[in-house]
């Protein structure tokens, strides 16, 4: 019997200022994702933050899951990270972390 392939993947997080959630959605797209998942957040911070990174803490967030295949996840992130970078009006903050088992996708 032959061993069954191991795909690895990601969840891409992604937080932005409200209202720039489709142009995540539009550059993960052009890297390589598939869909993602929107949520509305609230942001908080002081202001020795705002000082110290040069950023604005606006309160309405959006939030963006994007499950991806660990090897296009940094493509995607880079992609992100160039439309709504913190030096954007999206001021957008981008990480990822392991995700071990998922069900319910179709491997294609």
């Amino acid at each position: 019997m032959a061993e069954k392939e191991v795909i690895r993947h990601e969840v891409v997080v992604v937080i932005v200022n409200e209202g720039h959630s489709d142009k995540v959605m539009d550059a993960a797209r052009d890297a390589g994702a598939r869909g993602g998942t929107i949520a509305h957040a609230r942001g908080s911070g002081t202001k020795d933050i705002e000082k110290k990174y040069g950023i604005v803490i606006t309160p309405q967030k959006e939030m963006i899951y994007i499950l991806v295949n660990e090897s296009i996840r940094d493509k995607v992130m880079d992609a992100i990270n160039k439309a709504v970078g913190l030096d954007t009006l999206g001021q957008g903050i981008v990480f990822s972390l392991p995700v071990d088992n998922v069900s319910g996708l179709k491997l294609e």
